[in-house]
């Protein structure tokens, strides 16, 4: 696992960490600067689990950046990576996982992270999404004259796909990514109680 910036931890009661015992596998799925990557973080912090981040993964592995992969491979090379990745991490117990914004677009990752686990999405707006990416270079895909206009294509067709495997939906806007995090802990506590008639 590469190495990654500390994140901190949220506060959670003993009775919420409790719930969690059971649950296999977390993985957030979204568009690119969706929060993934961070919120991915301080929920395996707060959750004492190891966190993988797929595209971070295949990056320490290969030693060339997500772009540098798209030059010389295309887009269809890395997308065989994602999936052998995708596939791997998936096959890990009771860890956190942030997936690519594309991972989902194939059937079989879709397949694999469902069978890990519970899937999360962190849905936003293709307007928030471009003021948290506009100045990254290591998104290949939006380095055209038409950033937006990718996004909101982008989102058009996987916002459906996005929606209809997740366990979980949550909204992330402008506030903290902690209260982000704290949101999806929270849901998915309610739904193991609710799963296990606690509720």
């Amino acid at each position: 696992m590469s190495k990654k910036r500390i994140h901190s931890s949220l506060p959670i009661t003993a009775a919420q960490q409790a719930l969690f015992a059971d649950v296999p596998n977390i993985s957030l799925v979204g568009l690119m600067g969706s929060g993934k990557s961070t919120v991915g973080r301080i929920l395996a912090n707060t959750l004492k689990r190891p966190y993988f981040d797929s595209d971070e993964e295949i990056v320490s592995r290969t030693g060339a950046s997500v772009p540098t992969i798209f030059e010389i491979e295309g887009e269809a090379g890395f997308r065989e990576r994602e999936a052998k990745m995708i596939r791997e991490l998936s096959e890990k117990q009771q860890v956190v996982i942030s997936t690519g914004g594309g991972a989902v677009l194939r059937e079989d990752n879709r397949a694999a992270l469902k069978a890990g686990g519970l899937v999360v999405y962190l849905s936003t707006t293709p307007e928030r999404l471009l003021v948290r990416t506009r100045y990254d270079r290591n998104r290949p895909l939006l380095q055209n004259p038409d950033p937006l206009g990718t996004l909101k294509k982008m989102h058009e067709f996987r916002h459906p796909i996005y929606s209809q495997m997740a366990d979980i939906i949550v909204t992330t806007g402008s506030g903290q990514v902690s209260q982000v995090a704290m949101h999806i802990i929270e849901a998915i506590s309610k739904k193991i109680a609710k799963d296990q008639g606690l509720t």
